[in-house]
């Protein structure tokens, strides 16, 4: 049991290397956080009604694509309270603008060699606010004047004149006091009284007629348009609408991004390694971009060891994973109403088991990065191939979760993810290697793919009509096979024999999951294919085609 409740930390752990975040990418994500609080606090009472045998989601478990409806970012649609929350945000972020208090942000830290020096001592440090740079130069000029007054009463001589100067500055114009000692000691006093005398004065106009700085967070200016309300609207949603905690939020993240220095990051060069453990590819049912995280790509030792073997190279992942993550949410569509978050499909297939510590500790530290600086990036969260214990550990802290959170959640065992994955994502945008038939070759993502369940101990048949000479291809596939496929060429023509094409056989589900065929037609006809399930499982069948006229000449 100790050993099942170490998994059940290190699973929810490792929903946030892929991120979602990336994330998320927080999303890369909030809602990866709240899983893992809760399974700390719930999971250690109840261990014990973890199951003994493996388990598969059912169908009735697997959430419809619609059952979590996203929320719209469409200012006109919020309810009342929200906009209010969103109109105060703007506000609270147009004066931290106009007092450039994010430019700000990057002085609270000195260099690490540097002590820090009070702020008034220092000029080049940050300025006070206003009212204390008032009571600054009000009590640096009742100094000056009291020293002044007592050299007064002594006699100046000429050689300490010019040094004694700069003291005398503030009080030279309350004193009355006239310096003969050439023109040019009188022209710097009347220098520095004009100075003391208008110091204050400067910094109400500066204040006041000063441009606002430029903020950009995900390439999108801070209230410069529409956009920028979508971009708001995820931090108030992160912080249940909570406009002091949504505004501390985004200065934290304005904070780490030049710590981090996110537009460097972007333009560096940090190689293709793990280009087959995390990468987008096509987009699900309602438009979002799909990003996978292959766990199983981290069993090949050499990259393992490449990616987290010591503090050094488990920073550079963190940089790979957050320069992905800004890479594909700068192609996101901000403006209200457009697309703006991803899927997140986990193949937990083989992944690394509790022992590797080093994947855990660079998971924890995706995890608090993601959480604190992209909220509300992710739109849904697939795992597939999950082992049965995950699955368990899913229902046990099911019921402390809110139905926000566990909308955004699927999980699918090995069984059933390719159905899982054909809930949201169309065929010819999933991979073949995931149940669906987007791969190079000659058809694309544009040719719609057709489903067709095939009913227990039946037979189906699909039909393609051709009424002149042309090349027809076709791709077809039936998710685990182990039925029967054959095809033919039916003439119209009363006179011709049927052609065919195809014996029928039995195809194992061992066998090459997807079928690509063509067959040259020279007559009216149509092409029939033929699938005999005689299982006693339903089955899912895919199939699109493509033709090509050509001449008989």
């Amino acid at each position: 049991m100790a050993e099942e409740a170490s998994k059940t930390s290190t699973a929810q752990e490792e929903a946030v290397v892929a991120d979602v975040a990336p994330a998320e990418l927080s999303d890369t994500n909030v809602v990866v956080s709240v899983v893992e609080e809760e399974e700390e606090e719930k999971a250690s009472p109840e261990k014990e009604n973890i199951p003994e045998t493996e388990t598969e989601v059912s169908k009735d478990n697997i959430p419809e694509s619609g059952s979590f409806k996203e929320e719209s970012t469409i200012v006109s649609d919020l309810p009342e309270t929200e906009k209010k929350a969103l109109q105060e945000l703007k506000q609270l972020i147009q004066e931290a603008l106009q007092k450039h208090e994010f430019s700000a942000i990057q002085n609270n830290h000195p260099p690490k060699d540097e002590k820090p020096e009070d702020a008034t001592d220092n000029k080049e440090e940050e300025k006070p606010p206003e009212e204390e740079k008032e009571h600054v130069v009000h009590a640096a000029a009742a100094v000056d004047v009291a020293e002044a007054t007592e050299k007064e009463s002594a006699e100046v001589k000429e050689t300490e004149t010019q040094t004694e100067v700069v003291e005398e500055k503030a009080a030279v114009s309350d004193a009355g006091c006239v310096v003969e000692d050439g023109a040019k000691t009188v022209e710097a006093i009347e220098e520095s009284v004009v100075a003391v005398s208008v110091y204050e004065e400067e910094a109400k106009v500066e204040a006041g007629s000063a441009s606002p700085e430029e903020v950009s967070i995900w390439g999108v200016p801070l209230l410069a348009d529409e956009r920028s309300d979508v971009i708001l609207l995820k931090f108030l949603r992160a912080r249940d609408f909570k406009v002091k905690e949504a505004f501390a939020m985004i200065k934290g993240t304005i904070r780490w991004r030049k710590e981090f220095e996110m537009e460097e990051l972007l333009e560096e060069e940090l190689g293709d390694d793990l280009e087959k453990a995390v990468y987008m590819h096509g987009f699900d049912k309602e438009g979002h971009p799909v990003c996978y995280n292959i766990y199983g790509e981290f069993q090949n030792k050499e990259l393992y060891k490449k990616s987290f073997s010591d503090e050094e190279k488990r920073h550079r992942f963190l940089r790979w994973r957050i320069q992905f993550l800004e890479k594909s949410i700068r192609k996101l569509d901000f403006t209200p109403g457009g697309i703006s978050t991803i899927v997140q499909v986990n193949d937990l297939k083989n992944s690394p088991g509790p022992a590797k510590w080093e994947l855990r500790q660079a998971t924890k530290q995706a995890l608090q990065l993601l959480q604190d600086n992209y909220p509300e990036f992710v739109a849904k969260q697939v795992f597939i191939n999950v082992p049965w214990w995950y699955l368990a550990v899913n229902r046990m802290i099911s019921p402390f979760l809110t139905q926000r959170t566990k909308s955004k959640f699927v999980f699918a065992g090995p069984s059933k993810s390719a159905e899982t994955l054909l809930r949201y994502i169309a065929a010819e945008q999933l991979p073949v290697k995931y149940g669906g038939l987007s791969k190079d070759g000659e058809f694309g993502i544009s040719d719609a793919v057709t489903e067709i369940t095939v009913r227990p101990a039946a037979k189906h048949t699909v039909e393609f009509p051709v009424s002149e000479n042309s090349l027809l291809s076709w791709e077809l596939r039936v998710i685990g096979w182990d039925v029967s496929y054959g095809a033919e060429f039916v003439p119209s023509s009363e006179g011709s024999y049927t052609v065919i094409i195809q014996k029928a056989r039995k195809v194992a589900s061992s066998e090459e999951p997807v079928i690509c065929s063509n067959y040259k037609i020279g007559e009216p006809g149509k092409v029939v294919l033929t699938i005999d399930n005689q299982s006693s499982k339903k089955k899912k069948l895919l199939y699109r085609l493509k033709v090509k006229p050509f001449s008989s000449d």
